[in-house]
């Protein structure tokens, strides 16, 4: 079993906590690592070395140009260890082996994307009525504190790190508890890109106890959290204490509308491969499938009849297309919501874990599809975070956008229709901060990511995701010599 440490200051370093938490194998439960949990002490030795940096170090005289060879390098580092890190995010996560390899293709991208953007950050000179001149200039705003889920470690970490360090922030890291090992394991290579010391550093720990004190500590400048809205809300509260820039990324339940005249092949496609992608663990899972009437019956069959054939195994399998859940306690979620969708709806397959030969000693559950289900469901309102469908029928176009804009989130939204007026009508009513037409899941880092309603506050990727990164500074310079002549 290997021991993790803290990352301050570029290097390993035991923790003041002498609490630990064990790091699982969901396909096998196989106690693979232990990791610190961290304290307010350690966090608090993080920010110094954030802080020192910003401040003090190289960090602060390091031009744009530099910055982005280093993003640059560290793109160069990810392709190279590929293989290597994704076999560790699969083992770590639970996650299909091929699904790693794509985060993995993605991660080096996002790195890269952020790279180029450096030296495109500018400010602006603003016309003014006097003879004068005004500037705003675009600045780092400083220390970023940044919390960031289980579902896609390294990716959610790169979508953090990479326009931080873009902007010219330093950074405090918190990885979730349950997948610490592939940003630790990347984390010697920041000094080998080029990072100065305390430009990134990660400690380890439950939100309880490591991150709401990077919440709350008066050295962090800004915070960065992808999670759930209960936590979202929690961080919101905490920050306003020391009046921190906030953007939170907190998930959705995500609708996935199919009109009779879509591609039918395509859209059941669509249909399980937005729901059931990375075992549904996905804040933008299509989980509410509304379905025109004409075709629910035939729909539902085809749905219905794939997912009986998703392979599900350990992701370390290169034949699994669906691996067990991320840790008991989001296991014994979803098998909550299982039973209780038994009691809201009908059940048209799964629904139980998956517990035959190997998969047995794993977080395995079965991939679920519910039909005929009230938009008021729980089932169909409440985030479950897991490989679990409900399938609601709808007459028209009016009554499926009021379905799918009746929840309390706004994360994405799918349409699938050969009719371009229908489509683009659906892209101006649904109240979601992405929406993708005839597909769902493609990400890019080049287009902003991030919710209506309470699916968040702010967006990520693109040049949306470096501004939550920069102050802006307005600049006034007085051409006129005179004296003001006011007394």
């Amino acid at each position: 079993m290997k021991t993790v440490s803290l990352f301050i200051d570029n290097e390993f370093v035991p923790a003041h906590s002498t609490e630990v938490l064990e790091v699982v194998n969901p396909a096998t439960q196989e106690v693979i690592a232990s990791s610190p949990d961290a304290d307010a002490e350690d966090v608090a030795r993080a920010v110094a070395a954030a802080r020192r940096a910003f401040d003090e170090g190289p960090w602060k005289e390091t031009a744009a140009e530099e910055r982005g060879r280093i993003l640059f390098n560290l793109a160069d580092i990810v392709r190279d260890r590929a293989a290597e890190l994704a076999e560790l995010e699969t083992i770590n996560s639970g996650k299909p082996i091929v699904e790693a390899e794509g985060d993995l293709s993605d991660v080096a991208a996002c790195f890269e994307y952020y790279g180029g953007l450096a030296t495109k950050i500018h400010g602006e000179v603003l016309p003014v009525p006097d003879n004068a001149m005004s500037l705003a200039l675009r600045e780092p705003i400083g220390v970023a504190g940044q919390i960031i889920p289980w579902n896609y470690p390294l990716l959610m970490a790169a979508w953090k790190l990479a326009p931080a360090i873009c902007a010219g922030c330093t950074t405090v890291l918190k990885p979730a508890e349950q997948t610490p090992l592939t940003v630790l394991a990347l984390a010697p290579s920041f000094a080998e890109a080029g990072l100065p010391p305390g430009v990134v550093n990660i400690v380890t720990g439950l939100g309880e106890h490591a991150g709401a004190p990077i919440v709350a500590h008066p050295g962090v400048d800004k915070i960065a959290f992808t999670g759930s809205v209960e936590v979202g809300k929690k961080i919101m509260r905490a920050a306003a204490d020391t009046v921190k820039k906030v953007s939170l990324e907190l998930g959705g339940k995500s609708p996935n509308i199919f009109f009779a005249d879509a591609d039918f092949e395509a859209a059941v496609d669509g249909a399980l491969f937005g729901v059931f992608i990375n075992q549904g663990e996905v804040c933008s899972a299509g989980s509410r499938i509304l379905v025109e009437r004409s075709i629910y019956g035939k729909f539902l069959e085809a749905m219905v009849e794939k997912a009986k054939r998703i392979r599900l195994g350990p992701g370390i399998e290169r034949s699994t297309q669906m691996g067990p859940l991320v840790s008991r306690e989001q296991f014994d979620r979803v098998r909550e919501y299982q039973e209780l969708g038994k009691r809201e709806a009908k059940l048209a397959v799964g629904g139980a874990a998956a517990v035959s030969g190997p998969l047995a000693r794993g977080f395995f559950v079965e991939p679920t599809i519910f039909y005929d289900v009230p938009n008021s469901a729980r089932i169909a309102q409440e985030e479950i975070f897991g490989p679990v469908a409900s399938v609601i029928p709808f007459d028209d176009e009016r009554e499926a956008l009021r379905i799918a804009n009746d929840t309390s989130y706004g994360l994405a939204a799918a349409v699938w229709t050969r009719d371009i007026f229908r489509a683009l009508r659906a892209v101006k009513n649904l109240k979601a901060g992405i929406v993708w037409v005839n597909h769902m899941q493609p990400t890019y880092v080049e287009a902003p990511w991030g919710g209506y309603k309470q699916s968040g506050i702010g967006r990520e990727l693109g040049r949306w995701g470096v501004e939550e990164y920069l102050e802006v500074k307005q600049v006034y310079i007085n051409l006129n010599e005179q004296p003001i002549g006011w007394f």
